[in-house]
């Protein structure tokens, strides 16, 4: 009983490496690491509703470390393997996690992944209910009309590397990641409403690591 999330993001992380041009049996033993953010409970959910189906897999098949902690374990990587659940914003700060791990030497190259899938109507349920969901089903970001976001689903793995590193080992380098930041609410009007001062906090401070003015965006 495996988490498909699992499965998909070994899947994509071979299809990023395959990419790269990079032969995975070269990480064996490598100091690479895995930062996933991960944060459907989805399957876990299913696989629950049948105690006699549940079997000796079904822990290590539904475990959030263990969608970050396979990939580890095929390819052999020795690097920090980290499961993110932060949410929304889990992929965004597993590249947070990847970079502030590249620049303190933790790893050598990091496997960036985000997962979600969705397979059970009990979560669509529980957020319409909670007035999380678009009454549409249309996200309209920056919108006066926004009334609530859509559940997506995909898989994304990225490869970074120091710059340094990159250039030495003639990687094609498709972006640099300039900055980037994390924060929290702390106490706010609801647990779950966005904060606006914080989020403008948090954006200032990822220009801020980047060394970037705000005018110099052209893409938001």
């Amino acid at each position: 009983a495996m988490d498909p999330q699992q499965r998909v993001l070994l899947e994509v992380a071979y299809e990023a490496l395959e990419n790269a041009g990079i032969p995975q049996d070269s990480l064996d033993g490598s100091n690479t690491g895995v930062f996933a953010g991960i944060a459907g409970i989805d399957y876990t959910i299913v696989a629950a509703k049948d105690y006699d189906q549940i079997g000796t897999y079904f822990g290590t098949g539904t475990a959030h470390s263990t969608a970050c902690g396979r990939i580890s374990y095929v390819m052999g990587l020795h690097g920090p393997c980290v499961a993110i659940d932060t949410a929304c914003s889990s992929s965004l700060v597993a590249a947070h996690l990847a970079c502030q791990s590249l620049r303190q030497r933790e790893c050598d190259m990091a496997i960036v992944a985000g997962a979600n899938l969705v397979l059970t109507p009990e979560l669509m349920i529980n957020f319409s209910k909670a007035q999380m969901l678009s009454s549409d089903g249309r996200c309209k970001t920056f919108d006066a009309g926004a009334d609530g976001y859509v559940r997506g689903e995909g898989i994304g793995v990225l490869l970074v590397k120091r710059l340094s590193d990159a250039i030495k080992h003639k990687d094609r380098i498709l972006a640099l990641i300039q900055g980037s930041a994390v924060n929290q609410d702390g106490r706010s009007s609801g647990l779950t409403v966005p904060n606006g001062p914080a989020q403008e906090a948090v954006i200032r401070r990822a220009l801020e690591s980047g060394g970037i003015e705000p005018n110099q965006l052209t893409y938001v």
